[in-house]
Formats: C-alpha cells, structure tokens, sequence
C-alpha cells in the first residue's frame, strides 16, 4: 500500500509539475494549473481582449489596446515562467511535495511595449478633438446693460493622460481611467461686441434726438465711437455745446501756467469750478492766471496746439460776456445734421475724451501729449491732481449712477438751460478706474424740442453700467 501510494503521489506531482504550478502568476494573471498555451491564452484575454475604459468629462470611451500597439512579449513571460517552474530538482520538489512543503513562485513579471506616438494621436484625435469644450466669450443681451455669462472651455491634459493610460494598460484589474483636463476661462469678449451692445440699447430706446459717445480701452487704445440721430447711425464727431465739461481744459489750461503747488487762491478756485461747477471762479481763473480780456481764447490756443480741432472756448461764462472769436470748426461746419452747439463753447464727444486720455497718461507716467507739447510745465503730480479734482465731482447721476459704489471716477458733468427756458444738450465725460481695466467714457446728447432730464439721466446711466460691465465681466477680475 506505501508503494502504490508513494507511485500515486508521483504521478500527481509529475503532472503538476509539467503544468505551471499552483499561486504562479504571470503580469499578474493566475496561471496555475495551466499549460503554457493556456497561460498565453489567458494573458492575451486580459491584457489584449478586454479594453480600457476611458472616461473623459461624460463621455466613455473604450480603448481597445491594439489600436495604440500594445503587444504582449509573451515568449519572453513564458520562458521565465518555465525556468520558475524548473528552477527546483525533482526529487526534492517531490519531497516537498509529500510534506506539503511547496514553496510558492515568483511572480514573472509584464512584458509588454506600446506606441506612445500612437497613444497620443488617439488622444488628442479621437478623443480631444471630440470632447474638448471650447470657451466662449460673454454674448450682449440685447436692450440691456449686461452679458451673458461666457462659457469655461475644457482641454485634455495629455501627458497625464499618457501615465494614466499607460498604468490601465500594464494593470489586469485596474482598467478604468478617468482623465483630467485643464480649464480654460472664458475670452474676454472683443470690443466689437461692446459696441453692438450700447448700438441695440439705443437703437431699442425711445430716444429721437441725437446722441454720440466714445469709449477708450486705456490698456490697449481700443475705442467705441459712433453717434445716432433719432435711432439711425449717422457719421460720429457732431459739434456739441460742452457747458461745463469745457472746464476741464481750462483747469488743464491753469496748471500749464501756475506754479508747483499751486496757490491757495488757485486751489480754492478750481475746486469751486470743478467740484461744484460754479462760472465764476472759471471766470476768475482765466482772468488772473491766463489774460484778463482774453483767457478764453488762451485756453482755445492751447487746445489747438495740443492738436484738438473741434473743442474751444470763445468767450466767458458771466451773462452778456462777448463773443471774443466766432470759430469754425470740421465738426461745426457740418451741413448733414446739428446739434445746436454755442458759438462760445464747443467739443466733439471723441476729442474731450482724448483730452481725458492725456491727462491720465500724464498722471501714470509723467509723458505723452503734454509732455511733448508742453515740455515741463505740466508736471506727473499737476495731472494726479487733476484727476483728484475731477474725482470730486460727485452727482450719483448720469455717468456715476452706472458704476458701483466705490467707483473712482474723475469726471466732468454739463448742461445749461437756453434761452427759450428749456434743456437741449447735456454731457458727462470721464475717466472710469476698475478691477478688470480703466476707460475714458464721454456721452453728449441733443434734441432740438426738449431734453428730458429723466429720459437723458436714465439713458446715460445704463450707457454707463453697459460699459462697466465690459470691462468687469464676472471671474475675469
């Protein structure tokens, strides 16, 4: 009975032993028990016939590995395999046997090779191309002041796509890999779509009078200039009474000329001139620091020189004051259209905002116009302090009621009321300091009947938030 069962056991190892032995793993794969073609079979099954299941945002995809080159060196697994299972002598793997001593294999290890060429075309063509979002630019919404928000676009992270990828592919388990992606923020919207945006608020207004604004990117120059008659674009820089936004360029005209700091009296004046729009202390500053009969056409000279061929003063603001020169200009020797403007003081909504322009280049960096024209006589601390007065001129109105609270906005306001008793013509001009990027806006209006300030306020504000917007679309800053 010991002999028999001693041949017995024998056999049973014999054939245990011409099979891959039992808790042998190949890559992973049990093979135990199994030959050497089934090993290959079931390692051809795992690592070839099941594919990889890619998830990219909400998209599947399953990547069988032939189409990136994967191949199993299975030779090469086989051999070491075989040499694991042959690296003990019979008779003491029998002993071993008998006494159940079997010492457990070494795993082989994956042999496999891929192309990572190939691997990154599927990517970018067969699943980039495909699931990528493209980001999209904030839309205006149209009859309002505001956009639509834009559209986070998404872009597949290749190279860890290619570790993630390769590690599924090398894995018998471990066959799910979810990418990631980089996101992308929305585009700010060109300037075009500004322009088409303040376009439809007007056109889609009750306004039949005309209207013309300009707006200037201060960062990269881009501008907006366009103007309306009675809902229909008619050609821009239309010759407008400035009424007190003409006090800019004399306050620029009193800086030229008075000395660092300036005196009490000066400062006193065009504060009063500025922050409370008051006549007579512009009056007052043109007589004492330029010429007394003909300060007004000093500032005119100086705006010429400084290359503005529609914006001039002709005579003061004290009632019956002369017309010192009657001036004409491109801009009022228009014949296809008007908008009534005072012989004594004109401007084209383009030019008071390059004017603006210049003083904030000067006050950011001491150059520009002024510096060319006027070399040293207007100074980088004069323009700081201009636009400080400028900053004064608080109204919560017109182009300030468009702005969040806390807006720095160093501006100008004007309107008169003619001598038929009635308002024709208003304007704000300014420079506008926000997060997403500082601007010159300047808005006049006209109508030959009557402007109501109701309908003007109302207008000229959501002008205001429109442009705001722009410039601040939400996760931009």
């Amino acid at each position: 009975m010991a002999v028999l069962l001693a041949v017995y056991q024998l056999i049973v190892y014999s054939r245990i032993r011409a099979s891959f032995p039992p808790g042998m793993k190949i890559a992973g794969v049990p093979v135990g028990g199994l030959s050497q073609q089934r090993a290959a079979e079931r390692l051809q099954q795992v690592y070839l016939a099941i594919p990889v299941e890619v998830r990219y945002r909400d998209a599947v995809i399953h990547l069988r590995p032939p189409v990136v080159g994967f191949e199993l060196n299975t030779q090469a697994m086989m051999a070491a395999a075989d040499l694991e299972r042959m690296k003990q002598p019979f008779w003491p793997g029998f002993w071993d046997f008998l006494w159940n001593r079997i010492p457990a294999p070494q795993e082989v290890p994956l042999r496999a090779a891929y192309s990572e060429d190939r691997l990154r075309d599927y990517l970018k063509n067969e699943i980039a191309a495909r699931y990528d979002q493209q980001p999209q630019a904030a839309l205006p919404l149209a009859g309002t002041s505001f956009f639509q928000p834009g559209r986070v676009g998404t872009v597949l992270d290749i190279d860890r796509a290619v570790i993630l990828i390769d590690a599924a592919l090398r894995s018998p388990t471990n066959r799910v890999v979810n990418l990631s992606f980089q996101k992308i923020a929305p585009p700010h919207p060109p300037f075009q779509n500004l322009e088409i945006l303040l376009q439809q608020k007007i056109e889609l207004s009750d306004f039949d009078g005309i209207i013309e604004l300009y707006v200037q990117d201060l960062q990269t120059g881009r501008e907006v200039h366009f103007a309306y008659q009675n809902r229909q674009r008619v050609p821009a820089d239309i010759a407008f009474t400035a009424a007190s936004t003409i006090k800019i360029p004399i306050m620029v005209s009193v800086f030229r000329r008075v000395g660092e700091p300036p005196g009490e009296e000066v400062t006193q004046l065009l504060g009063q001139m500025i922050e409370r729009s008051e006549n007579i202390p512009a009056d007052a500053l043109m007589e004492t620091v330029m010429d007394k009969n003909l300060g007004p056409l000093k500032v005119t000279e100086d705006l010429q020189a400084l290359g503005f061929k529609n914006m001039f003063l002709a005579g003061y603001f004290y009632p019956g004051a002369p017309l010192l020169s009657k001036i004409a200009t491109p801009a009022n020797s228009r014949v296809d259209l008007s908008a009534g403007p005072d012989p004594y003081n004109q401007t084209t909504p383009a030019e008071m905002g390059m004017l603006l322009e210049d003083i904030y280049h000067c006050a950011e960096s001491g150059g520009g116009t002024f510096a060319a024209v006027f070399p040293g006589q207007i100074t980088q601390a004069e323009c700081q302090q201009m636009i400080n007065y400028l900053a004064s001129d608080k109204i919560a109105a017109l182009l300030q009621a468009g702005l969040p609270e806390g807006t720095r906005f160093a501006h100008k306001h004007g309107w008169i009321i003619e001598t038929d008793g009635l308002m024709h013509t208003i304007g704000d001009a300014g420079l506008v300091y926000s997060p997403g990027g500082n601007y010159v806006i300047t808005v006049y209006m006209y109508h030959p009947v009557q402007l109501l300030y109701p309908q003007a306020n109302r207008m000229i504000a959501e002008i205001s938030m429109a442009v705001y917007n722009y410039f601040n679309l939400p996760g931009e800053q």
